[in-house]
């Protein structure tokens, strides 16, 4: 198993990079999590890696963090959840995010991560309530840290499934939400696109 890799970044998208390791190119997929957080072509990076066997391909993932890979390992292990979707999923939300919408049953909310539809939601809060509880620190923890409100992240959510950079898409609606205060999600959205 590939766990881990280290190497000069040759090219880099919002879905993959191609790292060179002792002169050998290794294609990972990523996130755009873990996208937001590379750095220039040319520079040394590190990435938490997990290689995916199927019988016609070998196609390794890459993360940031380590969490985001056990996250997207947990998600392997749901019934009808393959890597792109849990690529997804991980370019959707963050891992706390992700979380808390697990924990909290809000269905709505992971339906509308690209990827997921009502049963898939459903089956996702049955199998890894538990699991990914012990990720989460006490809920009024949650509630003082959470500088995002439901809307907020359904509009960063909604913003990077158009394409947008997550860091540029938090940014401009914290923007909009200091100016204008709480809007419906639409009203953000459309704000929101001036500012990225």
């Amino acid at each position: 198993m590939i766990a881990k890799i280290s190497g000069f970044l040759l090219e880099k998208s919002p879905t993959r990079v191609l790292i060179e390791v002792s002169g050998i190119g290794y294609e990972i997929h990523i996130p755009l999590s873990t996208f937001d957080k590379l750095g220039a072509i040319g520079e040394k990076t590190s990435l938490f890696t997990h290689l995916h066997v199927r019988e016609d391909a070998l196609q390794l993932f890459g993360f940031a963090t380590a969490t985001e890979k056990q996250l997207f390992q947990h998600l392997l292990a749901v019934t009808g959840i393959g890597p792109k979707v849990a690529q997804s999923i991980l370019s959707g939300c963050s891992v706390e995010t992700f979380c808390r919408y697990v924990a909290q049953n809000e269905i709505a909310a992971l339906t509308s991560v690209p990827g997921i539809g009502k049963k898939t939601a459903e089956r996702l809060v049955l199998e890894l309530r538990e699991r990914l509880a012990r990720w989460l620190p006490d809920e009024t923890a949650v509630m003082a840290k959470s500088k995002t409100s439901a809307i907020q992240e359904e509009t960063i959510m909604a913003l990077v499934s158009l394409g947008y950079n997550r860091t540029a898409a938090e940014k401009a609606v914290e923007q909009v939400t200091r100016e204008a205060g709480e809007l419906p999600v639409e009203e953000l959205i459309k704000r929101a696109l001036r500012y990225i």
